[in-house]
């Protein structure tokens, strides 16, 4: 199969690449301009947030308590380029204490996740973010340290 980017589905692994390599090089503002005004963010284990806005609150959130590298990306595109899937291993460390998580203290964390994507008019109109919250919490336990 030629892969040449004129496809719907090139386009859409294209995009999602592009949103994790902008993440990846802390490039908040280049992974915001891949969305949607009104993206769903789906937090893992947690609320649903809708809007640019919200996504741009959860970065600094994440930001002010976690260094994080996304490694093994592997992104999977339907035919039509409306959905997509993302399989990738987290590299991080956990700086400072994130609000109803233990204690931080630079604790350092390799852990398997996966994100769900729905596309729309060339933007990501949703994501969905997936990972063992316990696999976490065990590698930043103070005891684990």
């Amino acid at each position: 199969m030629k892969i040449d980017g004129n496809r719907k589905q090139d386009r859409t692994t294209e995009l999602v690449l592009t949103y994790y390599a902008a993440f990846n090089r802390g490039n908040w503002d280049g992974m915001l301009a891949l969305l949607s005004d009104d993206v769903a963010h789906d937090l893992n284990q947690g609320a649903r947030e809708v809007g640019r806005e919200a996504f741009a609150a959860f970065l600094q959130r994440m930001n002010a308590s976690y260094s994080e590298q996304l490694r093994d990306i592997v992104v999977l595109a339907s035919l039509d380029g409306n959905r997509a899937a993302a399989e990738y291993v987290v590299h991080g460390q956990y700086r400072h204490t994130d609000e109803g998580l233990p204690p931080a203290n630079g604790q350092r964390y390799v852990l398997p996740g996966g994100a769900f994507f729905e596309i729309r008019d060339d933007r990501i109109a949703r994501v969905s973010n997936y990972y063992n919250l316990q696999d976490w919490l065990r590698q930043v336990a103070p005891d684990n340290s």
